[in-house]
């Protein structure tokens, strides 16, 4: 009997599953610090009763059983793998935080990852440079690209687009672009995007003599001029007020993908200097 107790003392422990009812559900990724900055702030802004799991933390997380078990009023899904893990959820509403393009089912909003094209462009009006690159996969990045042709039109900018199915095509893609584009633009495509081609990126812009700007600071000891960030606590407070909303009886279904709240424009001094360029 005391085996048995102490067995089920240690599921309690080590399984992701909550006795008491409670308002929010959070599913964080990851330990990733943009991603604890956001939960940081979605805790302290929303009061309601919530419950924090890391999905990192397990093994395995069944996100389904924990709903139907706990039956939090609305889940707050940080970073891919925590919005993945909510694919089987269909009732309860489903926050997406920091996705990488929106979600069709009709029980999921949330915020992507991808700041307005406005920020970038006037970036490049800065740089004062005409001809952009830009390599995705329409079907990961296909939504965004359409917003971005809209305002390189308004700034006076020209977009060459490349078109990728796979990793291995953007290397290709990349070359092509050699002698007709005075800018690179990287967007945070899964396909077009990975640790391999963000490599080629920089080495063309080096030998090209061009600016790459990006979407993560990251890039910037890699070489970017330019990259318009996440602002995690402003996405948190985003999540947060959008939880709210949910709590006090608003329908999901009334609610979008929203961009990122108040990106943050990071610029690497050493390298628009070599370039000859100015922001």
């Amino acid at each position: 009997m005391r085996c048995l107790t102490l067995i089920i003392l240690a599921l309690a422990t080590l399984l992701p599953s909550l006795a008491q009812a409670y308002d929010m559900l959070i599913l964080q990724s990851s330990h990733n610090a943009g991603y604890e900055e956001a939960c940081k702030v979605i805790s302290s802004v929303n009061r309601a009763s919530q419950q924090v799991v890391v999905l990192s933390d397990y093994a395995e997380v069944d996100a389904v059983r924990i709903v139907r078990e706990d039956r939090p009023r609305v889940v707050l899904a940080i970073g891919n793998a925590a919005i993945a893990a909510t694919a089987k959820i269909q009732r309860t509403p489903v926050i997406a935080v920091m996705a990488l393009g929106a979600d069709s089912r009709a029980n999921v909003a949330g915020i992507t990852v991808f700041a307005e094209p406005k920020y970038y462009c006037e970036l490049l009006q800065q740089m004062k440079v005409k001809r952009i690159g830009i390599i995705h996969n329409p079907n990961k990045t296909g939504w965004y690209l359409a917003k971005a042709r809209v305002a390189a039109e308004k700034a006076g900018i020209k977009l060459e687009v490349r078109k990728v199915e796979t990793a291995r095509e953007a290397v290709t893609q990349l070359s092509s672009l050699a002698g007709k584009v005075d800018a690179l633009w990287i967007l945070p495509d899964s396909t077009a995007v990975t640790r391999e081609t963000t490599e080629a990126f920089f080495q063309f812009g080096q030998q090209q003599a061009v600016p790459v700007i990006s979407f993560a600071s990251i890039h910037l000891g890699m070489g970017a001029a330019a990259v318009v960030d996440l602002n995690y606590s402003a996405i948190g407070r985003q999540a947060a007020d959008m939880a709210a909303k949910l709590l006090d009886g608003a329908d999901v279904s009334s609610m979008s993908f929203d961009a990122p709240a108040q990106p943050q424009v990071k610029t690497n001094r050493n390298v628009l200097n070599r370039l000859g360029l100015t922001h």
